[in-house]
């Protein structure tokens, strides 16, 4: 058997393209190869083709990160969209949340972003947005794996004079930029302030310092020099210790540190201390209830959200929806029973009112507005509940299987389960975007919690490797 064949029988037995966030994997390996790229957008062409009937063509938007690869996917993207007759829009790179917003404002059929977000620069994957801004269903995630998986394409190829044509957009930062700084109160400015951005040498890293600095910020910049290679390198939203460093070398009132394409955010206070996505759920949360603009006094988080966040909105008369991990599932909720606020402890913050998708730029401005009105500094706000002690442990694993078929899984969890006695959680799950199973104790006694996810990991990695 040839390794072509070989690949197209792993492709075929994958059965899957999407995972939690889109769809993501290794650059040059299956399904991140140009080859099965063009598929995905031969298939997203034809499925818009046939939404528009007789109208025609359609425009989609594509966007994308500083991985090198992506240079290569968006080629492949735009020559698998053109050949369905699609017209195509580059806007290079770009936070995902700018790609939602500019395909809704400029009616595009769909929008892509080019990004594995917080993944070393060896990944990357594909989103996809529908005409409303808002990631495609489901449904469509299927229906695109259908298409690519077990279709020739090549026979529902329009005629030459119907191939779609590729054009750049130049002044997409700047529509994004605006947009941004529109979410922040007109009555107010960030004159005085000084603020560590680290930009994880990714999407952001352009238009992010403009957002702040054109509010009046003074800014100081880390991982703001992408090279193909180094994004989200030690920099960013999954290691803020340099920022906090920074944040005390250049006493500044506040960090923020994004992630690889800029749709999480991880902020440190003045005095060095970390304030993640939980913390900055309950910040803003009591801010909007305090003003009547927290619709249903209600904020949705996940199961990864520690039970701080939600002991204290309760005892502010909040109610705490919590989701599957992803913040898909956030913003699901959020649509379907009119929330307006909700995210993940990782960053993911999603301000409905505003954007269709986590946006680290408009949930950073959230809080600063937050500091701006109360008159105080992050620390102060940084203290609005304390955390349950929780240990997280990432597990690399080489295969999947359900867990509760694993001999001896079970009764390990309701043995730990009986110790925790009522007094603290657990929770397993792999990860929708890397090969890690994700290990959650909580509970009042931190020397206990890490042992049992010590334990819990252990026997995973063993049974998984």
């Amino acid at each position: 058997m040839t390794n072509k064949k070989v690949s197209k029988v792993a492709e075929k037995k994958s059965g899957k393209l999407f995972g939690t966030d889109g769809i993501r994997g290794t650059a040059n390996q299956w399904p991140m190869t140009p080859e099965t790229v063009v598929k995905i957008g031969q298939a997203i062409g034809y499925i818009l083709q046939k939404q528009a009937g007789a109208a025609g063509a359609r425009k989609v938007v594509i966007g994308k990160d500083t991985r090198l690869s992506g240079y290569m996917i968006e080629q492949a993207l735009a020559s698998g969209l053109n050949s369905m007759g699609i017209f195509v829009q580059l806007v290079g790179p770009l936070p995902t949340p700018g790609i939602g917003y500019l395909t809704r404002t400029m009616r595009a059929a769909a929008g892509i972003v080019i990004s594995a977000s917080h993944n070393p620069f060896h990944d990357n994957g594909i989103k996809v947005f529908g005409p409303d801004g808002f990631k495609i269903s489901e449904d469509m995630e299927r229906e695109i794996e259908r298409l690519v998986l077990d279709e020739d394409l090549t026979q529902f190829l329009p005629p030459s004079r119907e191939i779609g044509r590729t054009r750049r957009i130049e002044d997409a930062q700047g529509r994004y930029i605006v947009y941004v700084k529109g979410t922040f109160p007109l009555e107010y400015t960030l004159d005085g302030m000084r603020i560590v951005l680290d930009t994880a040498n990714g999407a952001s890293y352009k238009v992010a310092p403009s957002v702040f600095q054109e509010l009046g910020a003074e800014v100081i910049q880390l991982g703001d020099d992408p090279n193909g290679t180094n994004i989200n390198d030690k920099v960013g939203a999954l290691y803020p210790a340099k920022l906090s460093e920074a944040v005390l070398q250049y006493r500044a009132d506040v960090g923020i540190s994004l992630d690889g394409d800029a749709d999480r955010v991880i902020m440190v206070d003045e005095k060095g201390e970390i304030v993640n996505g939980d913390r900055i759920l309950a910040i803003c949360a009591l801010h909007m209830k305090e003003r009547g603009l927290l619709k249903k006094n209600t904020l949705v988080a996940t199961q990864m959200s520690n039970f701080g966040l939600e002991k204290r909105m309760n005892e502010s008369g909040i109610q705490v929806i919590k989701t599957g991990v992803g913040d898909k599932y956030v913003v699901d909720e959020m649509r379907k029973n009119g929330y307006n606020l909700g995210g993940e402890q990782s960053g993911h913050i999603i301000f409905l009112d505003h954007t269709t998708t986590g946006d680290g730029c408009i949930a950073a401005l959230g809080v600063l507005a937050v500091m701006k009105q109360t008159k105080k500094k992050m620390s102060e706000l940084n203290h609005v509940f304390e955390d349950v002690p929780q240990v997280l442990i990432n597990c690399r694993v080489r295969h999947r299987k359900d867990l509760h078929e694993i001999k001896g899984y079970n009764e390990l969890i309701k043995s730990i389960e009986k110790k925790l006695d009522g007094d603290g959680r657990l929770f397993v799950r792999f990860s929708g975007t890397e090969p890690v199973i994700r290990v959650l104790v909580e509970g009042p006694d931190k020397t206990a919690i890490n042992q049992y996810a010590e334990e819990i990991a252990s026997f995973l990695e063993k049974e998984l490797s």
